[in-house]
């Protein structure tokens, strides 16, 4: 059967085509504006986007029946034929509009996960409180975020697209080279008004098709620093006078010595200590004290120049570091230092005075080391102590000597109390008139083991400076008090007998009860014991005087000793409870050579017999002076014209044969 070509209506199959285009595009507009809803309502899109679809697919199907001849037979319409080209090209329509619709979803997909990622760095970015700036591969700014703005005062619109030099005052610190990703480096900042900070600075790195990109993360550490700064001026700085300490100090000479080891430069140290500085605290206090320090460390720093170093070791100790200075050069700042210090500092409307000890020390001749020369300098400065203050002095090698014995003597004094190396030695005391003995004067002596003898006028300043004069003078009084006992208990005639009390025992709070202690361990009645204290002991103090009162009450003989070489008011003499004065050795030796002494020696004694008090005259050599002071009637003397020190066994035969 022949089947006669089919035939189209052509108008239906242009309203088709239409209809399958606004289908599509309906359906593609849907897809591009409402992808991003969710929940139901993207539900409800995807459903009218899918009704749309297939209704145009419905369209399609039913005007392309019906554009085809009306007397066609319905099997033919209904079913495929090879013939039916509308169905074919209707289902190459869906197929492509279903996969333009899967791609447009994939590409809508892509770009709103593109968009949610950049507004989420969008958004960290402006929420970060360090300021964020990212630039492109040649530094132009193309973010700047609300941090930056804060900490370098540029609004965005004035930074984007120009070069981040912009916010450095030096020039462009190579933030976007690649080897410094990851890094974290201290830089300085510039603010738009002009003001430097420093920032912590930590870069990023990262390609993209459009070019490569940077981050830059800025962090203010003003505070940081402030806070490091502090804490190194703790480690490092005095906190009164903001003079370099013990610390800072050690370690520039220590470099200094470094740099010098392989050169012929000299350096000096310096090492100063305030003359009687306690005294200072004592009279005005502390706080003026303090005061004085600073104002001392100003006048020293007026006399050195910027490379050289001032520091304060504590106390009233200061040292100085003069690098490249000779002999000639160290000296002359050391004078200049003597001149300024020694003006008076005007403190709380009150002028003080004090004067400093300036010892030196000079590399390589005095040490290579730093701790061979702070030791050298603070020697020789002890030697201008001992010299009478006030003056400088270089270093020598028998200053170490010294010191070097000095600091044996210092740690033997303990042991030497027990091993028994102490004795006392008893010095007579006669009677001018009778030349009869009266009493004895106890004199401390040492044998050291391996040093032989050493002489009192040696380790009792010694002594006196470590406190082990507390122990040795502790020694001398029960030693002294059994002995004379044991004479008494030997049948010799009872006599007193003299022992010298030092500033450190006199001072303690329990003197009474150490002397009330050795008199009962002795048995020994009190009128027996004299104590000899110092003139400088009992200047200006009103405790002193209740002590001593306290001490005669007991019954107790008090003599002040060596008279005339300190500083006590003669009005003290009233009002102490003493029994004797003791004229110092240095006016009897001179009585027949300096007249002056004499008149010194006549005067004392005249003075103390109106005052009724008793006479002692120290140190007696010659009958030319015994004559002289009996004639000025004096009551009593000691000294070599009559006997040395003796041992105990030899006062015992001296009282024997009277």
């Amino acid at each position: 059967m022949n089947v006669s070509p089919l035939s189209y209506d052509s108008v239906l199959i242009v309203i088709s085509i239409i209809i399958v285009f606004c289908s599509f595009f309906i359906t593609l507009n849907i897809n591009n504006t409402r992808f991003e809803a969710v929940g139901k309502a993207r539900v409800k899109w995807i459903l009218f986007s899918t009704l749309v679809m297939e209704l145009g697919i419905w369209s399609i199907q039913f005007i392309g029946i019906a554009a085809l001849p009306v007397d066609l037979p319905l099997t033919t319409t209904l079913l495929p034929t090879s013939s039916n080209y509308v169905d074919y090209i209707i289902g190459m329509i869906i197929v492509m509009t279903l996969l333009v619709s899967i791609f447009n979803l994939h590409s809508n997909k892509v770009k709103l996960l593109a968009d949610e990622y950049t507004r989420q760095f969008d958004s960290l970015i402006e929420t970060a409180t360090d300021g964020i700036v990212v630039t492109d591969a040649n530094g132009i700014i193309t973010q700047w975020n609300q941090g930056a703005e804060s900490l370098f005062g540029y609004d965005k619109d004035e930074v984007i697209d120009q070069n981040v030099c912009i916010i450095f005052p030096d020039d462009y610190p190579g933030t976007c080279s690649h080897e410094l990703v990851g890094q974290i480096r201290e830089l300085i900042g510039l603010k738009k008004d002009g003001s430097q900070f420093p920032v912590e600075l930590s870069t990023g790195f990262w390609e993209t098709v459009r070019g490569d990109y940077h981050s830059l993360i800025f962090r203010d550490i003003t505070d940081r620093r402030n806070s490091e700064e502090k804490i190194s001026n703790l480690v490092y700085l005095d906190s009164l006078t903001g003079l370099p300490n013990r610390r800072l100090y050690n370690d520039r000479l220590e470099s200094t010595l470094d740099q010098a080891i392989d050169t012929s430069t000299i350096h000096t140290v310096l090492y100063l200590d305030l003359d009687q500085f306690k005294l200072i605290n004592d009279t005005y206090g502390h706080q003026t004290g303090d005061q004085l320090l600073i104002e001392v460390a100003h006048r020293i720093k007026s006399c050195i120049s910027k490379a050289d170093t001032l520091a304060r070791l504590g106390g009233d100790e200061f040292i100085l570091l003069l690098p490249n200075s000779n002999y000639t050069k160290a000296e002359a700042i050391a004078r200049k230092i003597l001149n300024v210090l020694n003006h008076a500092f005007l403190l709380n409307d009150e002028e003080v005075f004090i004067t400093p000890s300036i010892g030196a020390s000079l590399f390589p001749a005095d040490g290579t080391d730093s701790e061979t020369l702070i030791k050298n300098a603070d020697i020789a400065m002890y030697r201008v102590k001992e010299e009478g203050k006030n003056n400088f002095q270089f270093f020598t090698s028998d200053m170490n000597d010294l010191i070097s014995r000095k600091s044996k003597i210092a740690m033997s004094i303990r042991k030497g109390l027990e091993l028994g190396e102490f004795s006392v030695h008893y010095q007579p005391q006669i009677d001018i008139e009778t030349e009869r003995i009266i009493g004895v004067e106890a004199l401390v002596r040492w044998n050291h083991a391996k040093l032989g003898p050493i002489s009192p006028a040696e380790f009792i300043p010694i002594a006196e400076e470590n406190g082990m004069i507390l122990h040795i003078g502790e020694f001398v009084l029960r030693t002294a008090c059994q002995q004379t006992k044991a004479w008494q208990d030997a049948g010799v005639e009872p006599f007193r007998v003299a022992v010298n009390i030092s500033a450190k025992q006199f001072s303690q709070g329990n003197i009474s009860e150490v002397i009330t202690s050795a008199l009962e361990d002795a048995q020994l009645a009190p009128e027996f014991l004299e104590l000899e204290l110092t003139e400088s002991l009992i200047q200006g103090a009103t405790s002193a005087i209740t002590k001593m009162q306290e001490l005669k009450a007991m019954g107790i003989h008090l003599s002040i000793d060596d008279f005339g070489t300190g500083y006590s008011s003669l009005s003290y003499l009233k009002l102490f409870p003493i029994d004797s004065l003791k004229i110092d050795q240095y006016f009897t030796r001179n009585i027949n050579k300096d007249a002056k002494d004499a008149a010194l020696v006549d005067t004392i004694i005249q003075m103390a017999r109106n005052l009724g008090l008793n006479v002692i005259a120290e140190g007696v050599e010659t009958l030319d002076q015994l004559v002289y002071l009996k004639n000025k009637r004096c009551n009593q003397a000691q000294g070599y014209y009559f006997q040395k020190p003796l041992l105990p066994e030899k006062i015992e035969e001296l009282y024997s044969k009277v």
